[in-house]
């Protein structure tokens, strides 16, 4: 085969030929071994290659490969529905399905917009989300993205959908409680609804656990029923973006379960399909969905949505995270994992935070703990301990913090099967990769410090 490749991705970095997965492992043609820590993009929930997940889409593959939605109902579409309804918070019962994330996202939105003309709000159209937080790369998707290196080169073209600080309290240096933080930050949203008009706000999203952009940020436990109560108060949709936390990824099949809270719309993806099949959903109640048929229809729409073969694959990564009590262990395994990351901190004292949810766990390098000032961006940390780490057959995760201009998080999230003894494999491949960053960026451990 020739070494000429006609792809391209994000950038040039050498990547050998993946040859299989299995479980929590990838293998290249080489025969290297690498620990999926991150589980890819955080989508890998249910490990690879399983042997039940494939036998169900095979033999939906042998039956129809398509069918368009307007032209047939399927069985599997049918069946993935009704199982993400019982795995769903009372009230949401509608669901619609695209093939990822940031259609998820764009779906949500324009079902909410559509929602709000049937009700005669036509004034509402303003999406407020936070800064920094990502939400898709779809022009859509991306005005509603907090950060700038992603969004900027495309800015002129996009409205400019409104933004408040994400809820970061560990940098916070207050005399504050936490609850008393995450009431701060919530106030935020009140503050702009009032600001931009509340007849103008049509929606909130946020992720209810930080992904890319803010590395498995959580906020005080009082942060998310105050936003509820906010958005209850202007009439405004409060839209959970669970296209990373959703499926288990949490300890819970929704994060949003964590704190009791019913989303308006939740936007699914990733896990929903577990890289099966490019999957996704969006969920919301009749309540707010029976209008807008009613009106004519949800003018909007992608040709695979509800493919059946995806739909089936969907179904058999759902039934298997429930005969394998695989939410449960993700839950267990995370405090596990946590746990680990913590006694990083009396090692590495470039490690400022650590910090997640289940298995959607980050830490965050500064060069201060005291001020958490980040890293100098010229030891491009983010991306050097990501190599150092593949080099030893681990893959993990990183963005830059700071909304995408400085700081260095790196996101561990295998799949959640994973176990404790592979968990102790994994740390023990991070470790070495961070000892290797150490001394190439001259940062003392504190065995080495006076």
């Amino acid at each position: 085969m020739s070494n000429t490749s006609y792809l391209f991705y994000q950038n040039r970095t050498p990547r050998p030929f993946l040859d299989y997965g299995e479980g929590i492992y990838l293998f290249d043609e080489n025969g290297k071994r690498y620990i999926d820590g991150s589980s890819g993009a955080m989508v890998s929930n249910i490990g690879h290659s399983n042997p039940r997940v494939l036998t169900k889409i095979k033999a939906q593959m042998d039956r129809a490969t398509f069918g368009y939605r307007l032209h047939f109902r399927t069985h599997p579409s049918e069946d993935l529905a009704a199982k993400t309804v019982s795995l769903m918070p009372d009230g949401l019962d509608r669901v619609f399905f695209v093939s990822g994330g940031s259609e998820a996202v764009e779906s949500s939105v324009k079902l909410a917009r559509q929602y709000a003309l049937t009700q005669g709000q036509t004034n509402r159209h303003k999406v407020i989300s936070r800064f920094p937080s990502y939400h898709g790369c779809t022009l859509g998707a991306l005005d509603l993205t907090g950060y700038d290196p992603l969004r900027d080169p495309f800015a002129s073209m996009m409205q400019g959908m409104p933004k408040i600080a994400a809820p970061a309290t560990y940098l916070d240096r207050d005399n504050l409680t936490e609850d008393q933080r995450g009431l701060k930050y919530a106030e935020l949203l009140r503050d702009k609804i009032l600001e931009l008009g509340a007849e103008t706000v049509l929606a909130f999203i946020m992720e209810p656990v930080g992904g890319a952009s803010t590395g498995a940020l959580v906020a005080p436990d009082s942060y998310y029923a105050r936003i509820r109560e906010i958005c209850n108060e202007f009439g405004v949709l409060l839209i959970y973006d669970e296209v990373m936390t959703g499926a288990g990824r949490t300890g819970k099949f929704l994060a949003a379960e964590h704190w009791g809270i019913t989303p308006d719309i939740v936007a699914m993806s990733k896990g929903f399909g577990a890289g099966y099949a490019p999957l996704g959903a969006i969920v919301a109640g009749a309540d707010l969905v029976d209008p807008v048929l009613d009106a004519g229809g949800f003018l909007h729409g992608f040709t695979y949505a509800g493919n059946p073969m995806a739909c089936a694959a969907g179904l058999a990564v759902l039934e298997e995270m429930e005969e394998q009590n695989i939410v449960e262990n993700a839950a267990l395994m995370g405090e596990v994992l946590m746990v680990q990351l913590r006694r990083l901190m009396a090692r590495y004292p470039f490690i400022g935070d650590v910090r997640g949810k289940g298995l959607l766990t980050a830490f965050e390098f500064v060069s201060d703990r005291d001020t958490m000032d980040p890293l100098p961006s010229n030891l491009n940390a983010y991306d050097r301990l990501v190599e150092l780490c593949y080099e030893r057959g681990l893959i993990i995760y990183s963005r830059r913090t700071r909304g995408g201009t400085s700081g260095d998080h790196f996101l561990l999230a295998p799949p959640l099967i994973i176990t404790q003894d592979q968990i102790a494999e994994m740390m023990a491949i991070l470790r070495e990769a961070l000892d290797a960053f150490a001394t190439e960026a001259g940062l003392a451990l504190w065995e080495d410090a006076a």
